[in-house]
């Protein structure tokens, strides 16, 4: 067998595999939102996701976070399992920490459009660096 049939014997191998479930669930991951119970009411929800990990786009060596989501819903509350699969979908991708938690915030935004929302990324020490990245967005009338 040449390098190109083993090659296509290993594609064709790793295809067969099925993807366990969490990873399925992770792939398909999006922010599910439902109603909120108390329009009207202001009222603050916290969120905090100690298990947020992507990859340095330069290095490729891994990144590790707690984020941390204070919002005020308006219309529409996020369902927290969807947010923590749209979380873990940022596992193997190649992001900064400033985008991607500009990025959390503009697709929370776009999911369930709070009165105000604060999305903190505070990232674990890497070559004796911390680095901590606030985002907000307030709703315009």
């Amino acid at each position: 067998m040449n390098n190109s049939e083993n090659s296509d014997a290993l594609s064709q191998d790793a295809n067969m595999q099925e993807l366990k479930y969490g990873e399925r669930n992770i792939l398909e991951g999006e922010l599910i939102t439902f109603p909120n119970p108390r329009i009207g009411r202001r009222y603050e929800i916290n969120i905090s996701l100690p298990e947020f990990t992507c990859k340095c786009p330069f290095s490729g060596y891994p990144d590790f976070a707690t984020i941390y989501i204070k919002y005020v819903p308006n219309e529409r509350v996020v369902e927290l399992k969807a947010i923590k699969l749209y979380i873990n979908s940022y596992r193997d991708r190649y992001i900064s920490h400033e985008e991607s938690v500009n990025q959390i915030l503009d697709d929370f935004v776009a999911a369930c459009d709070p009165l105000e929302v604060k999305i903190k990324g505070d990232f674990f020490p890497r070559g004796n660096v911390h680095t901590t990245i606030e985002v907000e967005h307030y709703k315009t009338s």
